[in-house]
């Protein structure tokens, strides 16, 4: 339709003019396709005009992005070489085109693309509707319209709002306010009301640790010792997901301290930083905290040094406040920069001096060496991922070998990075203990994203057979299929409640999304929170976690809003208006999420929420 309506307008020009308005057409649209081919491989989505003030944050992660570019991405550049060498040919042969009925063919050109519009907007379902305007997801867009009427779309819903800050206001505010005037509260005690009051609370964000890990053995070894150690004496989440979008690491941190759902346009980090939200680290401030972020990488990534003291952060010690070697051959460079474990030894000093000089803190602990491309392969340590298995000779003996398996492939070379990052936080902890840090803090460790390894990486992982050196057929018995909906259920990461001072050994198996830390930890440490979209996980509340493209996990089914269906988890039947109750509530949550991020809601509105009118 876009390629028909863009390409009628050619007829306007004369022959010889042609073949260049055709060339800069085909240029702008194999550099869309490339980039967004690029894009879909490292963020599961499609680029944003929102995204632009993100772009100079692409060169301290390019050796992720050379590492997701692939062959086919290129694939694009065939169709202006393809028109350059038919151009050529029709000139060989004297061919003009002298038709001297070009604007007739403009004009049924140009209303034959009209009329496809017309019915495409006809023919739009009331989802597909709210999908196209709010944008959630875009891959459903893209599939059903096309990346131009995407682009487009993007462009228009992107300034929009920035041209008229009142574009849509008004329907936001109301819905802010009825949300939350009529949101049921869950006043009800449980085991774990205060249980934590007044303990200091030291956040672990673990950069790219996916659930898979947990308990994973190759060749007999734990690829995550460490971990697995935390989660059987503490209160382990096996069914914790992030909700992350475009915006990562900065989307978990967004979504862990204020509850509320990442921007379904560009990140809030970057793009609406400036707004009024109420953050974890300004509830343990107003409760007599201390409250400090470390990271070794620059302050400004993400934003980070006006958006940490925005969500209530008194102090944030990064990359300048650390010795950094020069040399990046030196073994304390790993990845992105400071290896995990030069930088757990110099946060120590740091956080004894803050113990000395605070009555109780709040601190995250962001980690970064377990970042993509997971390629520093010879600082990780030796982890064999080759595969040990026993086999008879031509003799009849029985030999013992090793198969290549995950050797040189990207789950190998990610478990490889894991196992260091987990070796690292077992040094951490060590050292936490050695200083006395361990009384009277609860710690919190969470994976704050996936690792975006491919489907085939899983395959390979679960379903390699050694005597072949190949992928297992889908017939066989112990065959595990991570096609379907099965990879997106493998994206969970691990979250993990720990004390140094006591043994909880409790495993927690109902889902859970970041937006429920919040009011999960608002109840231990006793203090009442605001806006959090999520729940208690200790509540009675029905569990459900709301992805930002639309999607839904409950303990029942997993649903998926592209294709418009749902997995069950369970034998008993699930009825139709179970799936339509779930779909109004995330659309409530997103959109009211989404008011608030961009029209600042919670400090023009606040005042206004009063009593529910709602039946």
């Amino acid at each position: 339709m876009f390629s028909l309506f863009v390409g009628s307008f050619s007829f306007l020009l004369k022959p010889k003019h042609r073949f260049l308005y055709y060339m800069v057409f085909l240029g702008f649209n194999s550099v869309l396709a490339w980039g967004n081919a690029l894009y879909y491989d490292f963020y599961q989505s499609y680029i944003s005009i929102n995204l632009i003030d993100t772009a100079s944050m692409v060169t301290q992660v390019n050796d992720s992005l050379w590492a997701k570019m692939h062959l086919r991405q290129f694939v694009y550049v065939i169709y202006p070489i393809l028109l350059i060498v038919v151009h050529r040919y029709f000139k060989k042969i004297d061919y003009v085109d002298n038709n001297k009925n070009d604007k007739r063919v403009f004009r049924n050109t140009f209303i034959v693309s009209c009329l496809i519009f017309v019915f495409l907007a006809l023919t739009m379902t009331t989802a597909d509707s709210s999908r196209f305007v709010k944008l959630w997801n875009r891959g459903s867009v893209v599939n059903k319209y096309g990346l131009y009427v995407y682009t487009i779309n993007d462009i228009i819903q992107s300034i929009s709002p920035k041209l008229n800050t009142l574009n849509g206001y008004d329907e936001a505010a109301l819905k802010f306010r009825e949300y939350y005037s009529c949101r049921k509260e869950d006043n009800t005690q449980n085991e774990y009301t205060n249980i934590f009051k007044d303990k200091n609370i030291i956040f672990i964000h673990m950069e790219s640790i996916q659930n898979f890990l947990v308990n994973l053995k190759i060749n007999g070894e734990y690829v995550t010792p460490n971990i697995n150690r935390l989660v059987n004496e503490g209160i382990y989440f096996s069914k914790f997901y992030p909700q992350i979008s475009v915006g990562t690491s900065s989307d978990t941190e967004f979504t862990l301290n204020t509850g509320l759902m990442p921007s379904s346009s560009g990140t809030v980090f970057v793009n609406y930083f400036d707004r009024e939200y109420y953050g974890m680290p300004e509830y343990f401030k107003n409760n007599g905290y201390y409250t400090f972020s470390m990271h070794a990488n620059n302050r400004e990534y993400w934003n980070r040094a006006v958006m940490h003291k925005n969500l209530g952060y008194m102090d944030f010690y990064a990359k300048d406040n650390l010795e950094i070697p020069e040399d990046n051959s030196s073994p304390d460079i790993v990845g992105l920069g400071l290896s995990d474990k030069a930088f757990y030894k110099q946060i120590i000093p740091m956080l004894n001096n803050i113990k000395a000089t605070q009555s109780k803190y709040l601190g995250t602990i962001i980690t970064l060496s377990n970042h993509s491309p997971f390629s520093d392969l010879t600082k990780y340590g030796e982890f064999d991922v080759r595969m040990k298995y026993s086999h008879e000779d031509g003799d009849g003996n029985k030999v013992v070998d090793y198969a290549p398996y995950l050797e040189n492939s990207s789950m190998g070379n990610y478990i490889r990075s894991s196992h260091y990052a987990d070796e690292a936080l077992g040094e951490l902890f060590e050292l936490l203990k050695d200083n006395n840090l361990y009384e009277n803090t609860i710690f919190i460790l969470y994976g704050d994203h996936e690792a975006r390894l491919p489907r085939n990486e899983f395959d390979l992982l679960y379903n390699y057979d050694p005597k072949t050196n190949n992928i297992k057929s889908k017939d066989d018995e112990d065959y595990y299929d991570v096609y379907g909906y099965n990879y997106d259920l493998l994206k969970n990461t691990p979250l993990i409640i720990w004390s140094g001072e006591e043994k909880f050994n409790k495993e927690v198996d109902s889902v859970m999304g970041m937006y429920d830390i919040l009011p999960t930890i608002a109840n231990m440490f006793g203090f009442k929170e605001k806006f959090s979209l999520g729940h208690d996980i200790f509540s009675n509340d029905e569990k459900i976690v709301v992805f930002p493209n639309g999607n839904v996990l409950t303990d029942k089914v997993y649903y998926s809003d592209l294709n418009e269906e749902y997995i069950s988890f369970t034998n008993e039947p699930i009825e139709t208006d179970y799936i339509d109750r779930l779909k109004t509530e995330a659309s409530k949550i997103l959109e009211v999420s989404n008011g608030i991020i961009v029209h600042d809601l919670i400090k023009r509105e606040e005042s206004k929420i009063g009593e529910c009118t709602s039946e």
